[in-house]
């Protein structure tokens, strides 16, 4: 069993290593001494240390009152949450998931060991109510997985409560550089061990600016690499719009690779491609139920008083419930398959040597400017067979097909912008607004389809169907209007595109 905290901390060197005094600090009651304690931790990692290059510290840790194993994952500058997990003598399973993106079939070892002497204080407010806690930390770290030695220092720790305020830390912080404190260069204890103990690890050298075509295309391919490993734990854990925003790298990816066919040579990226699109699929099943529930709901909140919707209510909440739970339970499936950890493998070793072809090697403004506009005339000549139809499935089977190509020509749009600069930005914002049009277009779609369903089943069950009929008028008027309002938006992104 795990359990998760969001953890606010900062970090502070000293030139005495002594903890100045806190009880000036506005907001503080008083500061009290809590006494010390002494920490044992072992952090785990692969041998080329993949973790601490992302951020992510893996640990084992007695002493203190939260004694077992701590996954942190980084969330903003000094943010982080905190995956906690009993003590045991191995690596807790569920914790080892968290980090497979990154780690796959490496194994995860031992690479430092730190003991800390912590001296903690508590901020209380007048009530007695916890609103930081400071410490002073006397670290030993001991490298454990490359011939070297250990390192000692004193800092200063201060982290905020659970649910605290923030901006408290500001106010702690003013204190603290009037005293002389300073902010430690090191973002975790970790980080400081690595970089003081055996011998230096090389620091990751900045990725020159991009100067070809290949460069941009490739720089916007990583990116996405990057966001999907990133996501990987938050869709695990059903961090909120998680799944989206994995997908959405996903789909960039794939876009990427059949825009730009005349830079990288699709003949080595269309595999990769496929299984991109597989993935998509995967992650498209949990997003769309998603998204199909709170539209639904909130429209079902809109319903006038006079219309009886609790039965409705509780019938979508099961519905939405329960396709969640498949749903997730399948994808967690799929992100622990050998299939989507061969995925991963297959990105990172096109990046390492790149399929370039001939047009790679060319003036970006060329050669991408010519691939976004080929993207282009695609889009129009699918929006213009789609409004040539009359309402009807046909018709919403096309306005799909054209949305489809309009993402793609927007991901084009957004991968040249650093070369193309204000036109590409520009193509990019207006496709936006476009695939948002068509996208509501087929989420009522699929809501219609969905409204229809649950109208047959509460039927059924003896329940009034009027709210879903209702509804199913709504999201057909809807619909209608998108529609209606397409050949002018068309007209006005056709005529205004400059790329």
């Amino acid at each position: 069993m795990t359990k998760t905290k969001r953890e606010i901390e900062r970090k502070y060197e000293t030139d005495d290593g002594a903890l100045p005094d806190l009880t000036a600090v506005p907001g503080a009651a008083s500061v009290v001494g809590k006494g010390v304690t002494h920490l044992d931790a072992t952090y785990y990692d692969t041998a080329d240390e993949r973790l601490a290059a992302g951020g992510i510290t893996l640990r084992r840790r007695t002493g203190g009152h939260d004694s077992g194993w701590h996954l942190k994952l980084p969330v903003a500058p000094g943010v982080r949450d905190e995956i906690h997990a009993p003590l045991s003598d191995e690596i807790p399973r569920a914790l080892a998931a968290l980090v497979r993106s990154r780690v796959r079939g490496s194994a995860l070892l031992p690479v430092v060991r730190l003991r800390s002497e912590r001296d903690a204080h508590h901020l209380v407010d007048a009530d007695g109510t916890l609103l930081a806690e400071a410490s002073t930390d006397t670290v030993t770290a001991e490298r454990l997985n490359r011939a070297g030695g250990s390192t000692r220092w004193t800092e200063i720790e201060v982290e905020l409560a659970d649910d605290g305020d923030p901006a408290f830390l500001d106010k702690v912080e003013k204190r603290l550089r009037k005293a002389g404190a300073r902010r430690s260069q090191s973002t975790s204890k970790l980080a400081r061990a690595l970089e003081e103990t055996g011998s230096p690890r090389p620091r990751a050298a900045g990725r020159a600016e991009p100067v070809t075509a290949g460069d941009h295309v490739l720089a916007y391919v990583r990116a996405q690499r990057d966001a999907i490993v990133e996501y990987d734990p938050a869709v695990r854990r059903d961090v909120p719009d998680a799944v989206h925003k994995m997908r959405v790298a996903t789909r960039r990816m794939r876009s990427t690779f059949r825009s730009f066919g005349t830079v990288l040579d699709r003949a080595a990226t269309d595999p990769v491609a496929a299984e991109l699109k597989w993935l998509a699929g995967e992650l498209g099943a949990d997003r769309d139920q998603e998204v199909l529930a709170e539209r639904l709901t909130t429209a079902l909140a809109g319903l006038p008083a006079v219309v009886t919707t609790e039965p409705a209510r509780r019938r979508l909440a099961a519905w939405a419930g329960a396709e969640h739970r498949s749903n997730h339970a399948h994808l967690l499936a799929v992100l622990d398959s050998a299939r989507y950890l061969a995925l991963l493998d297959a990105v990172d070793a096109l990046l390492a040597d790149p399929p370039l072809l001939p047009a790679g090697t060319g003036k970006p403004r060329k050669v991408l400017a010519k691939a976004v506009r080929k993207d282009l005339a695609k889009i129009s000549r699918l929006v213009t067979e789609a409004l040539e139809l009359p309402s009807g499935p046909d018709r919403d089977v096309a306005v799909h097909e054209a949305r489809k190509k309009a993402k793609r020509g927007r991901y084009a749009a957004e991968a040249t912008s650093p070369a193309l600069g204000g036109p590409a930005r520009a193509l990019g914002k207006a496709l936006k607004t476009l695939t948002g049009e068509l996208g509501d277009h087929q989420d009522s779609v699929m809501a219609r389809t969905t409204l229809r369903e649950l109208s047959a089943v509460a039927h059924a069950a003896g329940e009034n169907a009027f709210p879903y009929g209702v509804l199913y008028a709504r999201e057909e008027a809807r619909a209608a209007a998108t529609e209606n309002e397409l050949p002018a938006l068309w007209k006005k992104i056709h005529t205004g595109a400059s790329v």
